[in-house]
C-alpha cells in the first residue's frame, strides 16, 4: 500500500507546475502572474517622461513628493488616482516611477482580477529590501465582487497590514472604486442601508491621497500637443496644429490627454518621425 502511495506521489509532484524561479531583481519593473506566482520582468516601460504630462500639475507635483518620500525610505500614503478617462492617470504613475528609478525604486503592476492574490504577492514583496509601488489600473468592483475585502484588509486594517517597503497607487473611474446606482442599490434593498454602503465605499477610505483627474479644456489639449511636437522635434505652426487637433478631437468626440497623444502618434506617423 506504501509503494502505491509513493507512486501516486511521484506522480501528482510530475504534475504540479515547477516552481517560478526567483525575481531578476536586476530590473526596475515588473508584472504579477499568478501561474504559478511570479514576477515577470518588464525590459521596457510603456510611458512618457513626467514633464510631458500637462494639465495635471497639483495631482503631479503631490504624487511625486509622496513617492520620493516612500523612495527615501519616510512614510508615505497609499494613492488613488480617480476621474476622468484618458487624463493620464496611469500614465502619471509610470512616469514618477521613471523619474525616481534611478532610486532604485520598483514598480508592480498587479492586474485587477488577480486582486485576491494581493496577500500572496506582499509576503514576496516584503522578503526583499527593495522598495516597491505595487500598482493597479482601472481598479473597480461589481456588486457581487468580494475580492475588495482582501484589498482592504493589506492596505488598512489586517493583521499583518502592508508591508513597509510597499506602497499602493491605484486608478479608476470611480472615486467609490464602484458604480453610483451600486451604492444607491445597497440603499434601497439593505436591511441596514447605512451600513451596507458603509462596507462597500469603505475601501476607498484605505488610500491616504485622493488625487482627482478632471476633462480637459480646448487650451490644455493643444498645450498637450504643443508640448509633445517640441520634445520629438515635430515642426509645425500654431494655427496648423490647432486646426489638425481640433478636427481631430471632432472625429473623436471628445478631448483628453489620451486623444491628444492619439493625434501626435498620427502626426508623427505622418511626419516620419520616430516616438
Amino acid at each position: 500500500m506504501s509503494d502505491e502511495l509513493s507512486r501516486i506521489a511521484a506522480a501528482l509532484d510530475r504534475l504540479a507546475p515547477a516552481p517560478a524561479p526567483p525575481p531578476d531583481w536586476s530590473a526596475s519593473a515588473f508584472v504579477w502572474d499568478t501561474e504559478p506566482d511570479r514576477l515577470e520582468p518588464v525590459a521596457r516601460v510603456n510611458r512618457v517622461p513626467l514633464h510631458l504630462l500637462v494639465g495635471i500639475d497639483r495631482a503631479r507635483d503631490t504624487l511625486l513628493d509622496n513617492t520620493r518620500r516612500f523612495a527615501d525610505g519616510l512614510p508615505a500614503n497609499n494613492a488613488l488616482l480617480w476621474g476622468a478617462r484618458g487624463m493620464g492617470k496611469s500614465s502619471l504613475v509610470k512616469a514618477v516611477h521613471g523619474e525616481l528609478e534611478a532610486t532604485g525604486l520598483k514598480l508592480v503592476e498587479l492586474q485587477r482580477e488577480d486582486i485576491h492574490t494581493v496577500g500572496r504577492l506582499l509576503a514576496m514583496l516584503a522578503r526583499t529590501s527593495h522598495r516597491f509601488v505595487l500598482y493597479c489600473d482601472d481598479l473597480s468592483f461589481s456588486h457581487d465582487d468580494a475580492a475588495y475585502k482582501s484589498l482592504k484588509a493589506v492596505l488598512d486594517g489586517g493583521v499583518a497590514g502592508r508591508p513597509d517597503n510597499v506602497v499602493f497607487y491605484a486608478t479608476s473611474n470611480r472615486r467609490h472604486l464602484m458604480p453610483r446606482d451600486m451604492i444607491e442599490n445597497e440603499r434601497s434593498s439593505a436591511i441596514s442601508p447605512a451600513e451596507a454602503v458603509e462596507e462597500k465605499v469603505s475601501l476607498s477610505d484605505r488610500f491616504g491621497l485622493w488625487l482627482g483627474f478632471h476633462p480637459c479644456d480646448q487650451d490644455a489639449y493643444l498645450a498637450m500637443i504643443r508640448g509633445y511636437c517640441d520634445a520629438y522635434g515635430i515642426p509645425i505652426s500654431d494655427a496648423e496644429l490647432r486646426a489638425e487637433a481640433v478636427e481631430w478631437q471632432a472625429t473623436r468626440g471628445s478631448r483628453s490627454g489620451r486623444v491628444a497623444w492619439q493625434f501626435f502618434t498620427d502626426l508623427a506617423g505622418r511626419r516620419g518621425v520616430r516616438v
